[in-house]
């Protein structure tokens, strides 16, 4: 087990895994509480088979997948809880349970070998799904759009109307009042077809 420390340079604290790559025979890392973040990069680790990175600063679980897939190729065991790349609701309570399974799916289809993941162990459903559909299930939140608002909406809450800016002044309207001509007697309507004159 080869506990991770943040190198100090002055008075800025850096934080890396520069280093590791004299550790060939490394088989257990821990980096948690470290504020490693998407540009960590990771040396080669063929034996390394577990690495726990709980509560850093990852967010594009992708790159992480790809850099770890390609460094630590036995890997069997990962923990990701407490960053935002692992979408529970530890992190942020927009996320539900259906985020974290395909999470779980998209995991295990980078890195096929892993048998426990976070806090729960790999199940056969889990990697059959992860098989079939698991590139398909990276967890993507849609990012914010800015509503258009008008510069001359009186309303703060109104975003769009249906008419042209101006095609008229809403506080100057004119009401329409007119007089209809048909008057409906209920000699063709359909549903008078089944009520025969004794039922009335």
């Amino acid at each position: 087990m080869f506990p991770f420390n943040p190198h100090c340079s002055g008075d800025v604290m850096t934080r890396s895994v520069d280093g590791l790559d004299g550790f060939q025979a490394l088989e257990e890392l821990i980096l948690d509480n470290n504020n490693l973040g998407n540009h960590m990069s990771f040396p080669s680790l063929p034996n390394l088979h577990t690495l726990t990175l709980n509560k850093n600063d990852l967010t594009d679980l992708e790159i992480l997948l790809d850099k770890v897939a390609s460094a630590a190729p036995a890997l069997e065991y990962l923990s990701l809880l407490g960053n935002q790349a692992c979408p529970n609701e530890l992190v942020s309570t927009e996320n539900d349970e259906n985020d974290y399974q395909r999470y779980r799916y998209f995991v295990l289809h980078k890195l096929p070998n892993l048998k426990f993941l976070d806090a729960s162990k790999v199940t056969k459903k889990e990697r059959e799904e992860a098989i079939s559909r698991g590139q398909f299930m990276r967890v993507v939140k849609p990012k914010e759009t800015k509503v258009f608002r008008s510069p001359d909406c009186s309303s703060p809450d109104l975003s769009y109307t249906p008419l042209p800016s101006a095609s008229r002044d809403p506080n100057h309207h004119k009401g329409v009042a007119g007089k209809c001509r048909y008057v409906y007697y209920g000699k063709h309507s359909e549903g008078n077809r089944f009520i025969r004159d004794e039922q009335l």
